[in-house]
């Protein structure tokens, strides 16, 4: 058993439908028939939503994706129309909020790994791929890898896990066109952003993205994009391959969480405990922190 801890209900504003409440994310429809994308401070680790949120956590996550799309624009669009609050939403939206295209979504989570760990690692260590591409010997936790490479994913439910699948899959699923156009398109974007990140002093160690299409047809990129949330920002300067590398993410949340002396069982039926303050403000500092480091821009 997974999901919400204590799911939340929707905040009401005229005008708006309520569509959908995600780990993260509330989404509207309005009158037009564009989509309204609030984030809010929630935060989920081992597909459960915690009860304890992260104060300025949604904020940072459009902040940065806004900035984001716009270094991003030559290659791919982007569904932002506005961030302009809807008439009659709570000023708390403000900052968090983003009014956008409404989309025909590809049902694939378009993954982009340049060095080698989590979930990819796991499997490497079994087969020496990652979703079925042949990768060398030798390599160990946080080990660069020779060229970035496209691992996609299905995409998951609220507490459901995302499952990686071959680019083979993704052709059946989609068509070999629009396949070939994901994983093109996926590893400009990671490049892109990478040497962007690298400037920055922070390795881009992999990212996942989400894609639609437009009304003309054209590949759109969507939802958030390479946030803390998203993708995993390691420090340059304290990167180490074979072992667990410092991170600008939900570590100290996760780290917490599966400390044996809290007594939670990941794999078990009981849902998590809320956060102590002192792990809400370390996870709030290393979002701020990130978004600080990558934009050259003081967070307030």
């Amino acid at each position: 058993m997974s999901g919400f801890v204590e799911k939340p209900e929707p905040v009401q504003v005229p005008g708006l439908v309520h569509l959908h409440t995600g780990k993260v994310r509330d989404l509207y429809q309005n009158a037009e028939g564009d989509l309204v994308m609030v984030a809010s401070d929630r935060t989920s680790v081992y597909d459960w939503v915690l009860p304890t949120e992260i104060p300025d956590k949604g904020r940072i996550l459009t902040q940065l994706s806004l900035w984001w799309f716009d270094l991003l624009a030559d290659i791919v669009p982007n569904h932002v129309i506005s961030t302009e609050l809807p008439e009659g939403a709570p000023a708390q939206w403000a900052g968090r909020t983003m009014v956008c295209r409404s989309l025909r979504m590809v049902p694939v989570e378009c993954v982009a790994r340049g060095y080698l760990t989590g979930s990819g690692l796991v499997e490497y260590n079994r087969d020496r791929t990652v979703c079925g591409l042949a990768l060398p010997e030798g390599l160990v936790d946080g080990s660069e890898l020779p060229a970035p490479i496209f691992t996609p994913a299905t995409k998951a439910e609220v507490g459901e896990h995302d499952e990686n699948v071959s680019y083979e899959e993704v052709a059946r699923e989609v068509g070999a066109e629009t396949a070939a156009l994901l994983r093109q398109t996926t590893l400009a974007v990671y490049g892109r952003a990478r040497d962007i990140a690298r400037e920055r002093g922070i390795i881009l160690a992999d990212t996942k993205f989400e894609f639609g299409y437009d009304e003309q047809g054209t590949l759109v990129i969507a939802d958030e994009v390479l946030t803390p949330d998203s993708s995993r920002f390691w420090p340059a300067d304290l990167w180490e391959p074979g072992r667990a590398q410092p991170s600008f993410d939900k570590q100290f949340v996760r780290d917490h969480l599966t400390d044996p002396a809290l007594g939670w069982d990941r794999n078990g039926e009981e849902p998590p405990p809320g956060l102590p303050a002192e792990v809400v403000e370390q996870s709030r500092a290393r979002y701020v922190e990130a978004y600080e480091r990558l934009t050259g821009t003081a967070w307030s």
